[in-house]
This record gives structure tokens, sequence and C-alpha cells, in this order.
């Protein structure tokens, strides 16, 4: 007679083996890849249950976000270095993968943040892994080069039209930059006859202008798929 498998119990939490921390559903943890030359992948707990006759055996189901680099698309010069995107890919994985808890911020949150540590990271578009298309698919952009904002880069902003603009793309240095008391664009300077130069670091997007994401024709060439391999 077949041995019938005990019932799967659901968790309310779990503490992270070799620590002290608590993990519960909604949170956002570290998992080990089995390429142990990759950094940690990035997941959002959905739900944790322990299996097994003694119910060790604890498994997490996970809903994982992808790091630029991974998506269809690859990395990309306005992704920050501390940029994910939640996906649409879900998997359940054992519990002894995790390495420890880190912070997903929203894209505003993130920079407003006094300081980045390391489990911080920051996500302002979903993905769909299948399709390597993204959500929302258009995005504010910035400067003469209209690519959106990197929170890694420093802008400086326009009195006169609010727009941002990168130091290197104006002629200027970041050392130069920071030295300026006001700025005024090249366009208005042209219409009010103004010169002098503001430094400000970026903590917004602007509503006026947006691009497409996620296509060929927007920001470069598709790459490959990443392919991904869990422990």
């Amino acid at each position: 007679m077949a041995k019938t498998r005990p019932p799967k119990k659901i968790l309310e939490s779990y503490t992270i083996k070799g620590s002290d921390k608590v993990i519960k559903p909604g949170d956002c943890v570290l998992m080990r890849s089995a390429d142990t030359s990759k950094p940690p992948y990035v997941a959002k707990v959905e739900s944790i249950e322990a299996a097994g006759s003694r119910g060790t055996n604890v498994r997490v189901r996970v809903r994982w976000y992808y790091r630029p680099e991974e998506s269809i698309g690859g990395r990309r010069p306005f992704h920050g270095s501390k940029e994910v995107f939640l996906s649409d890919h879900y998997d359940v994985q054992s519990a002894d993968t995790i390495e420890g808890k880190c912070n997903v911020h929203s894209f505003r949150s993130y920079t407003k943040l006094d300081s980045v540590n390391a489990e911080d990271f920051f996500c302002r578009f979903d993905y769909k892994s299948a399709s390597g298309s993204f959500v929302p698919d258009r995005i504010a952009v910035f400067c003469k080069c209209e690519m959106p904002y990197n929170p890694d880069d420093l802008m400086i902003q326009c009195e006169e039209c609010s727009d941002w603009f990168h130091p290197s793309c104006i002629g200027m240095t970041i050392k130069e930059a920071k030295k300026r008391e006001h700025f005024f664009c090249q366009s208005c300077t042209a219409e009010n006859g103004k010169t002098t130069e503001n430094f400000h670091e970026a903590t917004g997007q602007s509503e006026e202008k947006e691009r497409c994401y996620g296509s060929d024709a927007c920001f470069g060439p598709v790459v490959d798929p990443f392919k991904r391999e869990r422990s």
C-alpha cells in the first residue's frame, strides 16, 4: 500500500539559517545562486510552507526580481546599479538558499534615501519574462540625450523650464556643475538672455517628455535572454 504524503503546513514566518533574521510573506530576500561567481538573486516571498514528516523541509514560493542584465533587453545606460524589475516569474525554492533580507524600494522612495546600503534596491518596472516587455511601457526622459533618469548620475536643473541635464551633455564636468549657483539651459538662455547656472541633484521625473520603453527602436539593440539557473 502506497504511503500518503504528509500534508504541507503553511508557515507565517521563517528564521533564516545561521541568523536571527525572520522573514514573512511579502518580504524581499537575497537567494543564493547555483553559480557562486554571480550575485545573489532578489526575490519577493509569496508564501512559506513546511513539508516532510517532521516539517523540517521548508520551502518558499517566490516571485523573482530580474536585474537589467538578466532581462531580454540587457542593461542600458540609464539603469541604476541597484535597479531590479518585478517579473511574472514565480518559483518554489528551498528556504536554505536564502542568504538574507533586502529592501526593494519604489523609485521615488529610493531617490530620497539619505544613504544606500548593500541590501537596498529599487524597482520602477514590472517585467514580462516571456515577451521581454515592461509595465509601464513609457517612461519620462530628460536632457538633450532624451534618456530616462538614472539615480546614480548627477544632473542639473534649468530654473526656467525645469528640465534636467547631464553635465557631460552640456559640455560641463561634474566638478564644474557642483560649483554653479544658477543654471539656465541653452534654449532658455537664447529666449531670455539669462546665462547663470545652478546645480541640483535630480529628485523627480518630468511629466513633459516620454519615450517608449523595452523596444529595440527606443534604446538600442535587444540581446539574447540571460539564462537563469536556480540551485
